[in-house]
């Protein structure tokens, strides 16, 4: 341990249109799954990988362009970037189509170039209309996919240990907060294209404290006694962040990969705060470690068949963890083969893992209201998988709408069907609710009891609180501005009444810009629930706070290091698995 203190012609475009069909008939044999017709999806399958783009071989291929070191190097970069977090490291296919050479080859220029340009309904981003691609990158990237793909190398133990840092050790830190935050009302926010978090104080609106993190930061979590925040960011580094120093701060650190989304740790009783636990995107595997220095102590690799067609998969990523409160176990979901492993770490010499097969591809989920269920998003097989931690299998799998997105999704007692933990979805415009009480309301449980329509498709976030009867739904991914600028709002007493809409980004009068709001994240209290206005990098962004009772606007939070802000994570709700 180391302790430190080309615009393209019209017919063009047509023509690589009437070739998708084909494309994906032909592709239809690799990817057995749906893609939605809502083209509010491809937002969301053009998510960025920030696998480090020097750690891997430059190759060549017979049939492809040539490409000189520096375009290939260059290529390679905004491919890790921007494209493996869908098509795969190793190309594939995941939640996006295989990119490998016999099929790119066949393709050809021309028609990789209109595809990367204009992209398609099936969920291809538009990168050159949308700006994000200049015309000359457009045609880099066309050749590049034409060459077999560089595999970066594995990252085990020892590559872990000589990124691991403790900041300032144990024994060094505070034995009592030393600091006036309100702990339980405190938020770390992302501040994705700054590689920071910000922690900014629920009471008093203002920026606490700045904290570089690593690069695009997915998530935040709470240790069990709320001390420590532990964040992950999609370079793979993990920060652990003491919230007792009188200037909140990073004390441990450690990159346990290259491409990572998820983070959690230890919550049954008697080993809080004890253990972390962090999954990787790049290489397929995950990682515990010590809760107070993040020692890496095991690794397991995620590689294996796929519960459907039971074919090897060389690339399964770790997609939601999530810490059981019924057993000592932590409960990991793998993206591409749709496996739930159940982790035992009582005896980490030993690790005991139960394998449940759910459906391909395993993403998001959260806790219903007693912490005995898991609900967690299959999304591209449209199902929601249900977990009984405490008898250890598998309850039931739902069929909901088009790749349902719920992030932890919300929990509340429906009027009519009791309680129910609800889901909104990326390729639909629908909310459903699904019966969470296999006691008090057996016929309703593991069902859609409801299904309401909200403003579209294109939605990330679902959010309601014990306190509230207001249930929010965000939309940040729709193609309509109108509706990617806003979010609707149900009254949970009279859900039949439908939704309104209130205009977040309007509100907080920001200027030009995509200026998409996403996650509805509440205060401690109930009575606040806040919403990112998350803008271009070179734009102004902001969060904007709602008073929950009257749905009217409360406080625009601008500053100019609120650099595109994400995800929000009150510490007390996170902590308590309150949503």
């Amino acid at each position: 341990m180391r302790v430190k203190h080309t615009i393209l012609t019209p017919l063009a475009l047509a023509v690589a249109v009437a070739s998708f069909g084909a494309l994906a008939a032909s592709d239809e044999a690799n990817d057995k799954t749906k893609h939605p017709d809502d083209p509010s999806a491809a937002a969301y399958e053009g998510s960025p990988s920030a696998v480090d783009p020097g750690s891997a071989q430059v190759v060549r291929t017979p049939g492809a362009p040539d490409l000189t070191d520096a375009e290939f190097e260059k290529a390679k970069q905004i491919y890790f970037e921007r494209c493996a977090g869908c098509h795969g490291v190793l190309r594939k296919g995941a939640t996006g189509k295989p990119l490998t050479p016999d099929i790119t080859q066949e393709r050809g220029l021309d028609y990789l170039k209109v595809f990367i340009s204009y992209g398609s309904p099936a969920g291809m981003p538009n990168w050159l209309t949308s700006g994000d691609f200049t015309e000359e990158e457009v045609e880099l990237m066309a050749k590049y996919i034409m060459h077999e793909p560089p595999q970066p190398p594995e990252f085990g133990l020892e590559d872990m240990k000589a990124t691991w840092e403790v900041v300032i050790p144990p024994e060094d830190r505070p034995t009592k907060q030393m600091n006036d935050l309100n702990l339980k009302n405190l938020f770390s926010v992302t501040l994705r294209d700054a590689g920071q978090v910000a922690l900014i104080d629920g009471d008093t609106h203002e920026i606490a404290h700045i904290i570089d993190t690593g690069y695009a930061v997915h998530i935040s979590r709470m240790s069990a006694s709320g001390r420590y925040v532990f964040v992950i960011g999609r370079d793979a580094l993990v920060n652990m962040i003491d919230l007792w120093m009188e200037e909140p701060n990073t004390v441990a650190k450690i990159k346990v990969g290259m491409e990572a989304r998820s983070v959690e740790t230890s919550k049954y009783k008697g080993w809080e705060d004890k253990l972390a636990i962090a999954g990787t995107y790049w290489p397929p595997q995950f990682v515990i470690m010590d809760g107070k220095t993040l020692e890496p102590k095991k690794i397991v690799g995620t590689r294996g068949m796929t519960v459907d067609t039971q074919e090897y998969h060389p690339e399964p990523r770790v997609a939601a963890i999530v810490a059981s409160h019924k057993h000592p176990e932590f409960i990991v979901n793998v993206k591409e083969t749709g496996k739930i492993m159940l982790v035992n770490y009582e005896d980490l010499e030993n690790l005991s893992i139960t394998n449940i097969d759910a459906a391909r591809f395993l993403h998001d989920g959260g806790w219903d209201s007693s912490m005995r269920y898991f609900l967690t998003a299959a999304n591209q097989s449209d199902k929601i998988a249900v977990v009984d931690s405490q008898d250890r299998n598998l309850e039931a799998m739902v069929d909901v709408g088009k790749i349902p997105h719920p992030g932890r999704g919300a929990n509340f007692v429906d009027p009519e069907h009791g309680p129910v933990w609800a889901t909104s979805h990326l390729g639909d415009p629908t909310i459903q609710m699904i019966g969470t009480d296999p006691e008090g309301h057996p016929d309703k449980a593991w069902k859609v009891v409801r299904t309401l329509d909200g403003q579209g498709g294109g939605s990330l976030f679902i959010k309601t609180h014990p306190k509230s009867s207001n249930l929010w739904v965000d939309t940040a991914l729709n193609p309509a501005e109108a509706i990617s600028q806003s979010v609707a709002v149900f009254d949970i007493n009279n859900l039949e009444a439908g939704y309104d809409v209130l205009p977040i980004a309007e509100w907080a009068d920001l200027g030009e810009g995509p200026k998409r709001v996403v996650q509805p994240e509440y205060n401690v209290e109930g009575d606040e629930v806040w919403f990112s206005v998350w803008n271009a990098q070179d734009k102004k962004s902001a969060l904007v706070i709602v008073d929950d009772k009257t749905r009217e606007l409360k406080k625009v939070i601008t500053d100019e290091r609120l650099v595109t802000p994400t995800g929000k994570f009150n510490v007390y709700n996170t902590q308590h698995d309150v949503y």
